[in-house]
């Protein structure tokens, strides 16, 4: 059996070749830059070293495969990340038509239901669209608020403050992005018949407040959520480089999300995932030099 994985370099792809590798397949790996990948791994894995915005390239990349994981990798440092996007999704369509792939698993996100005003949301959205459009089997996983998201915010940790565009009341699922590869590797094992959308929540959906509070106990300090607006926010990531047009889009897929919004699939056992954000702050970010000390 033939996988292509995607990102495999990223927090949910690299742990969906893991487990591939483990299981005992060979999976054949899309990314630019091969010196990324842990030396031990190579010789475990194909490799094919090309852009995702390079049609051609994914086109034979994608060639002879009997299932695809496809992640679209967030490049929020470019003139306009909805558009590059939207331009990987074509060239993931265009793929899997021409090289008749049976299967297709896609990471998508919970508010990609709504289909438009969720910022860079709104190219997953497209992405479901494209994919859905070829007539694959597409296994679609919505998921919950990655608590790696954490990692962009340590500054303001470190001064027991955890920012959010939304009303700290406002509650919405959290995951750890590893379960969701597990979740994405045990479904590429298995295979499924037909196309669906699967949710991926997490354990539990926390309010901004209460993910202060876990974190804080964590860290061993006083943690508050702090509401700021979407100006400040678009400020602090034009500041920091980012274009308008990026930093607009990161915005939006907070505060686009309507604070009555219930995501089209609902929270069972299936859709909740074991890793609390307590067990991954503890492991990824207690004892972390950016925020373990204070000036």
């Amino acid at each position: 059996m033939t996988i292509v994985v995607t990102t495999p370099t990223g927090n949910v792809g690299s742990r969906v070749v893991q487990l591939l590798v483990q299981a005992g397949e060979r999976p054949r790996v899309l990314l630019r830059d091969p010196s990324r990948l842990p030396a031990e791994l190579l010789p475990l894995v194909e490799v094919a070293q090309g852009d995702l915005l390079d049609g051609e390239f994914v086109a034979d990349a994608v060639k002879g495969a009997d299932s695809l994981f496809w992640a679209t990798p967030e490049a929020f440092d470019v003139p306009d990340p909805l558009y590059d996007m939207v331009a990987m999704g074509e060239n993931a369509a265009a793929a899997v038509r021409a090289g008749g792939v049976a299967r297709v698993l896609q990471i998508s996100s919970v508010g990609a239901e709504l289909r438009q005003g969720a910022g860079l949301i709104d190219g997953l959205a497209r992405n479901e669209e494209q994919l859905a459009a070829t007539g694959t089997d597409l296994l679609t996983l919505r998921c919950g608020y990655y608590f790696t998201n954490l990692y962009g915010m340590l500054d303001s940790l470190r001064e027991g403050v955890l920012t959010t565009t939304v009303a700290p009341s406002r509650r919405m699922p959290w995951v750890d992005p590893r379960d969701v590869g597990e979740v994405a590797a045990a479904r590429l094992l298995a295979g499924w018949p037909g196309s669906a959308v699967q949710a991926v929540h997490g354990p539990a959906d926390l309010s901004w407040d209460e993910a202060a509070g876990i974190l804080g106990a964590v860290l061993g300090r006083d943690v508050s959520a702090v509401r700021i607006t979407d100006e400040q926010l678009q400020q602090a990531l034009t500041g920091a480089g980012l274009s308008e047009v990026a930093a607009a889009g990161i915005a939006a897929m907070t505060s686009g999300i309507p604070d009555d919004f219930v995501p089209e699939q609902s929270r069972d056992f299936r859709s909740s995932t074991p890793t609390t954000l307590a067990a991954w702050a503890y492991g990824n970010l207690r004892g972390a030099p950016e925020i373990s000390t204070k000036d």
